[in-house]
């Protein structure tokens, strides 16, 4: 037990100006199983004002997202949390590798790129350290052979109608639920099909937190015929990493009937000036199929370009800080808003106004206060 302790412990580093401490929730997990990586930041140098901007370098080893950014404001004692979601993509022993840049200035670098109006903003001279951490490494586990989901999923589908005529579509889809490696797979069904295949990318719901990834991936697609088909069992091979036992996701075999068309019946016995009378249903069928997953396409990118556009897009409060004239206006915007995060500098606002020592004697003025602000709200939160 002592050595499981020791075996999961933070590891302890140290540089110039600040200290940190990496921590792994596991070392040896299996391919494609969830790990969370912490990274801590802390500020030991007081003469300096420090910035940091991290991230994982990418590699085909692994796979992270980012999943939170704390950061604890003090005077001249930045802390900053950072958290992760790691996939390992291989078996075998890999290593994390890392981008960690300090960016340092002084008190008077910040009060002097906030000398004049809001038009008239020099920007910040920072003096700016790739700091080279050591890589971090992990033991992967081999999956069982035949693997192709890793994680807690189920699975149904759903098959409209098993009664079509001649190359009439037939609506298929299966969904994917659960929480693991998101089962993103390039074919669910056999490759020896002897029927027309039509299939769209499939539609991902995927929610990352520190517990791993949460998704929900449909799979819309078609059959079609000229005669009557069986469509064989699909058998998805699983592994669930906690409780080390490898499962199967099924579906049964399907029998659809087509219906052939009497050649009898296409002879028109009548003569009737009306050529098109043709049944053409199974064209409108087929074309309301492709819309509706065009539809589901389209929906999909612009939910992603949404998302990203929210996230380029400045903080609302930036404009709101830089239009403030004095102490007071900064103050009551900054109390309105009733976020933690600017506890500092409310506090520091406060004894400027009202109160002596530190903050009330001139020492930091209204424009460094302003600066901090700005800087804050323009920092990075996450990174690829």
């Amino acid at each position: 037990m002592i050595k499981v302790f020791l075996f999961l412990s933070f590891t302890l580093l140290y540089a110039e100006d600040f200290i940190y401490s990496f921590h792994l929730d596991k070392q040896n997990p299996y391919v494609k199983e969830a790990v969370i990586m912490t990274l801590d930041l802390n500020q030991t140098n007081k003469d300096k004002v420090l910035f940091f901007q991290f991230t994982l370098k990418k590699s085909t080893d692994y796979e992270f997202h980012r999943l939170n950014v704390k950061e604890t404001d003090e005077y001249h004692a930045a802390k900053v949390h950072y958290e992760y979601l790691i996939y390992p993509l291989r078996a075998g022993e890999i290593q994390l590798h890392f981008d960690l840049i300090q960016k340092a200035t002084t008190d008077e670098n910040l009060a002097y790129s906030f000398s004049g109006d809001r038009d008239n903003i020099r920007g910040l001279t920072t003096v700016d350290t790739n700091i080279d951490l050591p890589p971090l490494a992990l033991k992967i586990k081999a999956l069982p052979e035949g693997t192709s989901l890793v994680g807690d999923f189920s699975l149904t589908h759903a098959i409209k109608k098993h009664v079509a005529k001649v190359y009439e579509p037939l609506p298929f889809q299966v969904t994917i639920k659960g929480s693991g490696y998101p089962p993103l797979l390039e074919n669910l069904l056999p490759k020896d099909i002897n029927f027309t295949l039509f299939k769209e990318k499939p539609i991902v719901n995927a929610i990352n937190s520190s517990q791993g990834t949460s998704s929900t991936v449909i799979y819309p697609m078609a059959l079609s015929h000229s005669q009557s088909f069986d469509l064989k069992p699909m058998i998805l091979h699983a592994f669930n990493p906690k409780t080390k036992e490898s499962y199967e996701l099924t579906v049964p075999e399907q029998h659809f009937d087509i219906s052939k068309v009497d050649v009898n019946s296409l002879i028109d016995k009548v003569d009737s000036p009306k050529p098109l009378q043709n049944d053409w249903s199974w064209l409108t069928s087929l074309l309301g199929y492709l819309v509706v997953f065009g539809a589901g396409y389209l929906t999909a990118i612009s939910l992603k370009w949404k998302k990203k556009t929210i996230t380029q897009t400045s903080h609302p409060l930036k404009e709101k800080i830089e239009a403030c004239k004095n102490e007071k206006a900064l103050l009551q915007l900054l109390m309105a808003t009733d976020s933690k995060q600017f506890a500092l500098s409310i506090e520091k606002l406060e004894k400027s106004l009202y109160g002596k020592g530190l903050y009330g004697n001139g020492k930091i003025s209204f424009k460094e206060i302003q600066k901090e602000l700005l800087i804050k709200l323009d920092l990075p939160s996450s990174s690829a």
